[in-house]
């Protein structure tokens, strides 16, 4: 009688929902964050990110990859110049995915989320949306959308307001030049060049959530994360790094651009290198003009919003580029005082931190402009 009564209940408890059959779909999924470490090619300089889902029902194993981009549009490097470059969420192998970091010997490694079932259906789903072809475009920005940033967003959109990211600066007061800074440091020319092209956007100090535009800062912010009062995540490292040799320690932007200023001294102080003293100005300010216009174009003509608000232009002044072919002596005697007063101001800009200009490498450089605009400048009142 008792059994007949238990079957009764649980039949009850059975088709009520009181007692649910589990959903054995949403319970084959194991998701993890793959955080990439640096490779030696610039664009692998920052690091990867990307989402693997491993479906035990159906035996897939895949990645989500925000980072992929067509190579084959024949717009390519117009719209990378100009900021429209659209890149794609596009899903791999993970054995092919791996194997892939694996040649290039950087270390990869896994997060695995705490996740309920009902949570990594709903993860797999969101990101099974945004794979679709009207949804996996994207407009990439270096630091604001970019495959960390939209794997970051995963978790504020798919989880309830219990989920935190942990500090992903652990208390560190650091700003988006530092550490862009710190990982080109192996690269010297990349690092100066980009650090001339960035804006002063990228001298803002970071909080913990845009710190994670870096996939090292958003390995971070998630290690630390707490979902529901317990950690979130559990790690593991699938690859490691091959030891590689120390980074290249001499700033060799600085060296050559102290040669540039010896030459500029040789030529303007040494009568029999004074007949080369035209050639070596006209080059020095047409090469500095071109770069204050290709500052200006991205500043101005381009998406890149860490391009804005440049204030290199303050000494790769764009009018160099124009002014080496004016003869008129009268329009030299107030150019170049102007082009002096750009000097003083970009190292004002520098001291009160408005801007951190790259003066530890470009200093000679600026000292030989100050030594072309003062002679051209006594040459054009002298006559």
């Amino acid at each position: 009688m008792i059994k007949i009564l238990l079957t009764g209940l649980l039949f009850l408890l059975t088709v009520s929902g009181i007692w649910a059959q589990p959903d054995t779909a949403a319970g084959t999924y194991r998701i993890s964050v793959l955080t990439c470490g640096t490779g030696d090619e610039l664009y692998t300089s920052f690091g990867h990110t990307a989402v693997r889902v491993v479906d035990s029902l159906h035996g897939t194993d895949i990645v989500y990859n925000y980072g992929t981009f067509d190579f084959n549009d024949p717009d390519f490097y117009t719209k990378f110049t100009l900021g429209k470059l659209l890149y794609l969420l596009d899903a791999e192998d993970f054995d092919q995915f791996l194997y892939s970091y694996s040649r290039e010997g950087r270390r990869v490694t896994e997060q695995v989320l705490q996740l309920d079932p009902v949570d990594a259906k709903k993860i797999r789903a969101f990101l099974e949306t945004n794979r679709l072809p009207e949804n996996r475009a994207y407009r990439y920005d270096f630091l604001f959308d970019n495959c960390a940033t939209r794997v970051r967003d995963i978790f504020p959109a798919t989880l309830d307001t219990s989920f935190h990211f942990g500090p992903a600066l652990d208390g560190k007061r650091l700003r988006f030049r530092e550490v862009i800074d710190q990982y080109l440091e192996g690269k010297p020319w990349q690092g100066l060049g980009i650090d001339i092209i960035l804006g002063r956007p990228v001298d803002a100090p970071m909080s913990d959530f845009h710190s994670m535009f870096l996939p090292d800062y958003l390995y971070n912010g998630l290690q630390h994360a707490r979902y529901r009062g317990h950690t979130f995540v559990s790690s593991q490292v699938l690859l490691k790094e091959k030891i590689a040799a120390p980074a290249h320690t001499v700033n060799v932007p600085f060296l050559v651009f102290l040669l540039v200023l010896l030459l500029v001294l040789a030529v303007h102080f040494i009568p029999l290198l004074h007949r080369c003293r035209k050639l070596v100005t006209a080059a020095i300010l047409f090469i500095t003009g071109l770069i204050g216009l290709q500052l200006l174009f991205m500043w101005f003509f381009t998406n890149h919003q860490s391009c804005a608000y440049n204030w290199n232009i303050l000494w790769a002044m764009p009018l160099n580029a124009i002014i080496v072919f004016i003869r008129n002596k009268r329009v030299g005697k107030y150019y170049y005082p102007f082009a002096i007063m750009g000097l003083i101001a970009a190292f004002a800009v520098h001291v009160s931190g408005i801007q951190q200009l790259p003066l530890k490498e470009t200093a000679p450089l600026l000292a030989a402009l100050g030594i072309i605009y003062a002679y051209n400048f006594k040459n054009s009142v002298s006559h």
